[in-house]
């Protein structure tokens, strides 16, 4: 069974700085993308950032202040997080397009959810 194990939520300071990580446990065949997403109080869900095998991407708010890395020998993913504001103050969920065999299309899979809180 594929899970998305997160860790490194909490509570900073503004200013501050977390590592949030989403490691992929079970067997699959590959990933092809790997994104955090997160989802603040009364707000939808929004991507964060995302990397796949050749490209970065950031939403606009977090860009020069968030960055996104992958180690491939773990299937593990991280989001580095610096100069941290109130607005960032969300749950943040991992998300992996995956293959589990070679004959499978790729699908969807979530982590449970981190929270990230910096207070105003």
């Amino acid at each position: 069974q594929v899970q998305l194990v997160e860790s490194g939520g909490g509570l900073v300071q503004p200013g501050g700085s977390l590592r949030l990580s989403c490691a992929v446990s079970g067997s699959i065949f590959s990933i092809h993308v790997m994104s955090w997403y997160r989802q603040a109080p009364g707000k939808q869900r929004e991507l964060v950032a995302r990397i796949t095998s050749h490209s970065t991407t950031y939403t606009e708010s977090v860009k020069g202040r968030f960055t996104i890395s992958r180690d491939g020998a773990k299937n593990t993913v991280y989001l580095q997080m610096n100069n941290l504001q109130t607005d960032d103050t969300a749950v943040y969920y991992c998300q992996a397009g995956l293959r589990l065999t070679m004959w499978d299309n790729p699908s969807d899979y979530w982590g449970q959810g981190t929270q990230v809180t910096v207070p105003s």
